[in-house]
């Protein structure tokens, strides 16, 4: 940093994601409405530019609201690791997924006849489909998933300022983040604690369980219906909820606890999705991120 460079500080960062046609427009118009500095279609590339310039304390745009979808062809490819980055920074992101049912979609967009992002040499329904398969990773890694099916455009601005609201209230206390990953590809870099779960019985022995991960309920139940994992639950929850106070007291503002297996596919993922599922249950402020349950196993 150079000497003439301003105090840096934790930048809040909505990104608005989902489906063309669910109200992506409207979502950003509520932000900006909450004081947010937004802008749409940013390139994923800038992104982590952009929020280092918010950064400094003289911009005066500690909240901002972005808006990236699949007019980027790169999003998808470079989201993980883009918001990776901007979390090992310390800003807090939060990645809202806007969903529609297909009907809803192509309803909207004969109303607006406007043409869809993915239309060209596709009819509208094969355009919708061939976008929910391009965005499947991105909604399942999201932190909420918004359905707008039902609701108009002031329901949908409601919904987004209270989500904003109820951020800024929290945001006072410990962001958790819980993150799956396999030893195998190291430790992340951003890990206050990580726990070890190799001892667990393994699903990538099962030749029906190999090809799929902890996200998929056979893979989670073999993993999550034993007694050693239950034990195991309880007295990681117990010690989390002695820490998580001596945290807040100390004022650290995010905790990140890594749970590891061997690849990152199968028992970290679920337990990372269980572990966060309880601190969320007991009022923490916990989210879930899965590093590895992408790549390829060997």
């Amino acid at each position: 940093m150079s000497e003439s460079a301003g105090a840096r500080e934790a930048v809040e960062v909505v990104v608005v994601t989902g489906m063309s046609g669910s109200g992506k427009s409207t979502a950003i118009h509520a932000l900006e409405d909450q004081g947010y500095y937004c802008i749409d279609n940013l390139p994923t590339a800038l992104v982590g530019r952009f929020v280092d310039l918010c950064a400094d304390a003289r911009s005066g745009m500690p909240r901002v609201g972005l808006g990236v979808d699949l007019r980027d062809a790169a999003y998808v490819d470079r989201w993980a690791a883009v918001r990776d980055g901007l979390e090992e920074e310390g800003h807090r992101v939060l990645a809202v997924f806007l969903d529609a049912d297909d009907a809803t979609l192509v309803r909207r967009f004969s109303e607006t006849r406007r043409p869809h992002p993915l239309g060209h040499g596709r009819d509208l329904t094969e355009a919708i489909g061939a976008e929910r398969a391009a965005l499947a990773a991105i909604q399942r890694d999201a932190d909420l998933v918004i359905d707008t099916s039902n609701l108009n455009v002031h329901e949908l601005g409601r919904r987004v300022r209270e989500l904003v609201t109820t951020r800024s209230e929290e945001a006072g206390g410990l962001q958790i983040t819980v993150k799956s990953f396999g030893y195998k590809h190291g430790t992340p870099v951003d890990a206050d604690i990580a726990i070890d779960v190799r001892f667990l019985p393994n699903p990538h022995f099962v030749d029906d369980l190999r090809p799929l991960t902890g996200l998929d309920a056979a893979v989670s139940d073999y993993v999550l219906d034993r007694d050693v994992t239950r034990e195991f639950l309880d007295r990681t929850l117990a010690w989390l909820e002695y820490l998580v106070p001596r945290f807040v007291e100390e004022g650290r503002p995010r905790l990140t606890v890594a749970i590891g297996c061997t690849g990152g596919h199968h028992r970290s993922v679920a337990l990372a999705v269980e572990i966060a599922r309880r601190l969320v249950q007991a009022g923490h402020g916990a989210i879930v991120r899965h590093r590895d349950v992408e790549r390829d196993e060997p």
